[in-house]
């Protein structure tokens, strides 16, 4: 019993750190709003640069293991924002820092997914090449 009482006193602030409905005042102005403003807007903005790279891509491997980059940039921006406008403005339970730990999280797990997936299928299209074979001029053509 004293065992779960001493890992309740150690644990409880980091409960109360991640699980607190409103975990206090922040502003656009802080460096870490700022920082996460200008990476869930820049989210985005790839969202878009990722969609025009992949229209003028040739080579169809790498578009095809491309193809959710974009709309995963959108959704991670854009939750990402939602998460910052709700922690600027005080709305309870959705400023909890558990969903930046999830968003975080999730984006890590996409990435080592998708870089795992890439890895795995991504070949290069060599290009052919001619063979000069010096005995065909004496070998019979096809026929036609």
């Amino acid at each position: 019993m004293r065992f779960l009482i001493s890992f309740y006193r150690v644990i409880r602030p980091w409960l109360r750190f991640f699980f607190h409905p409103n975990p206090g005042a922040a502003t656009y102005t802080t460096p870490s709003m700022e920082f996460l403003l200008v990476l869930c807007i820049a989210l985005i903005v790839l969202s878009f640069v990722i969609r025009v790279w992949r229209r003028k891509m040739e080579s169809p491997v790498t578009k095809k293991l491309s193809r959710s980059w974009s709309s995963a940039c959108f959704w991670f921006g854009a939750s990402g924002l939602v998460l910052v406008v709700c922690r600027v403005e005080q709305i309870q339970f959705l400023a909890m820092r558990l969903f930046w730990a999830l968003w975080i999280l999730g984006a890590l797990v996409y990435a080592f997914f998708q870089v795992r997936q890439f890895r795995a299928r991504y070949y290069r299209i060599l290009p052919k090449e001619p063979t000069i074979d010096p005995r065909d001029r004496y070998l019979p053509g096809k026929r036609k």
